[in-house]
């Protein structure tokens, strides 16, 4: 078999620490990869006065899956988000955050099976905003005044523009359902604030709705972002799929990820009609560059859901047993995950890959 052509973003921060490791835990299941790397963030811009090259979409939109570790805020004066910018320019609408309990785990919670499918392409991410005091807020803040006359805007304040889509909030849903339907989950929740935001979260709770009607295989329910925070933190088995606009996943996430260890046990997915790029559920941590300390589970996690993506079963199956077996077992495990942070027999970036490898080659059958 070909090897798949996948392009390779090591990204910033600890980014290139954790994608290395990922890469060998792939090579190691014995499926061939040509790898297509691109430098986004510090790198990039070192290298091409950008954090994000038009190379680096143009690669994901033409090999159609990518690998990538995560980045810095570009210190870069009007450029907010690398990661958001990638993801509009490669024509991702999807982010998927599956977050599950390993045996092992330093955890309260135990037999948490949740998914976060978030919009990455409209709410307050995107990024329409106007200073306090800045002719643009001013000028917004007029607008609104004679627009909505009994609006209360206090003098000076700063602004920020939260558009939610007809389109954008459907074609979500329509893949909130679709992912439950081919991964045999049994819930989708529509999470909202549409009590408040009757215009935005309207929208979007509109739409989930529809969806929800032509889906009725699939179980559905509509819950409060913040009623969703209580219930979550007192019965996680109640949920499933959950779907919601870009803000309230990023929260949500967040909160899962506390259930299952932290975000270093967090992977994640952006699906778009023509690509998908595959990334742990966190960040950069640029104050651990370099110390092989971070933990690279949540970006290997990421690299089993590309796997699963690519149709290499068993490949994935293989290795997602064999960091399981690494979780469970504990001695190679990172800082994060023991109950002690300060545990000086916490292993290491390098030494996690090393383990998970170990497991890869114990499990192959002799004479293959």
């Amino acid at each position: 078999m070909s090897a798949h052509r996948v392009t390779l973003i090591p990204g910033d921060g600890i980014g290139p620490e954790l994608v290395e490791a990922t890469r060998r835990v792939l090579e190691a299941t014995g499926v061939a990869f040509d790898w297509d790397v691109q430098q986004v963030g510090e790198p990039a811009m070192e290298l091409y006065g950008t954090p994000l090259p038009d190379s680096v979409a143009e690669s994901v939109r033409a090999n159609g899956v990518a690998l990538k570790g995560p980045i810095s805020k570009p210190r870069v004066a009007g450029f907010r988000s690398a990661n958001i910018a990638l993801r509009v320019a490669s024509g991702l609408y999807a982010n998927v955050r599956p977050c599950r309990t390993y045996p092992g785990v330093n955890s309260r919670f135990e037999d948490v099976d949740v998914v976060v499918i978030r919009d990455v392409t409209e709410d307050v991410y995107a990024g329409v905003e106007a200073m306090a005091g800045s002719p643009e807020a001013e000028a917004i803040i007029a607008t609104i005044r004679e627009v909505l006359p009994k609006a209360h805007i206090a003098d000076g304040a700063a602004i920020t523009i939260r558009a939610i889509s007809e389109e954008a909030s459907r074609r979500l849903a329509e893949y909130a359902f679709t992912y439950a339907r081919e991964n045999n989950r049994r819930k989708v929740t529509a999470v909202h604030k549409a009590s408040v935001m009757k215009a935005t979260d309207g929208v979007f709770l509109d739409a989930v709705r529809e969806v929800a009607e032509r889906n009725t295989d699939i179980e559905f329910e509509e819950i409060l972002v913040d009623a969703l925070a209580m219930h979550m933190v007192q019965h996680p088995e109640r949920f499933d799929v959950m779907v919601m606009p870009m803000q309230y996943g990023d929260i949500i996430s967040d909160l899962a990820a506390g259930f299952i260890g932290g975000p270093g046990m967090m992977p994640g997915g952006n699906y778009g009609t023509h690509a998908v790029l595959f990334e742990p559920g966190h960040g950069s941590a640029p104050h651990m560059a370099g110390q092989n300390r971070a933990n690279p589970i949540a970006t290997m996690l990421s690299g089993v859901m590309m796997l699963r993506h690519l149709e290499e079963w068993t490949a994935a199956e293989r290795l997602e047993a064999a960091i399981s077996e690494v979780v469970r077992e504990g001695r190679a495990t990172t800082y994060d995950l023991r109950e002690d942070r300060d545990d000086p027999t916490a292993g290491s970036t390098s030494g996690v890959a090393d383990a998970v490898i170990a497991k890869l080659e114990a499990a192959v059958p002799s004479g293959r």
